[in-house]
């Protein structure tokens, strides 16, 4: 997913492994989005990287996230520090990596929200490489 598609996908495999286990994601919202707020989850997607990976046993999720140098920042939206794309997958990159999860971060020089530049030279190999592993089950 890209955006907010990006952290929807994530949420979908963190919550129900049972169905999604392959996440990709460009320019991913794992920022403060959410609204209404909940007590639950006080920092939106940014609590991904802030506590709920560093603090829950390891997931079989395999991951490819990528962001663009020129993505989103909105400091002024809530002043809370939870609002720059790039820093929040920074972020999720270094927490994936602690935490011994199977994914790759790919950094986009010269690319905006979506890095739609980059997009065509990189999404074959993300696709490949995500699905890597992948064994089908047989339909009953």
């Amino acid at each position: 997913g890209s955006s907010s598609g990006g952290s929807a996908s994530l949420i979908m495999a963190w919550f129900r492994t049972d169905l999604y286990r392959r996440v990709l994601t460009t320019s991913g919202t794992f920022v403060n989005q959410a609204w209404p707020f909940d007590p639950k989850y006080p920092d939106g997607a940014w609590g991904f990287h802030k506590t709920i990976i560093p603090s829950s046993p390891k997931k079989p999720i395999r991951l490819f996230i990528s962001v663009g140098d020129r993505d989103l920042l909105n400091p002024n939206v809530m002043r809370d520090g939870m609002h720059d794309w790039v820093e929040a997958n920074h972020r999720m990159a270094k927490v994936l990596k602690a935490k011994g999860y199977e994914y790759q971060y790919l950094f986009c020089r010269n690319s905006g929200h979506g890095i739609r530049n980059a997009k065509a030279q990189f999404m074959p190999h993300a696709i490949e490489w995500v699905w890597k592993g992948y064994e089908s089950k047989p339909v009953k």
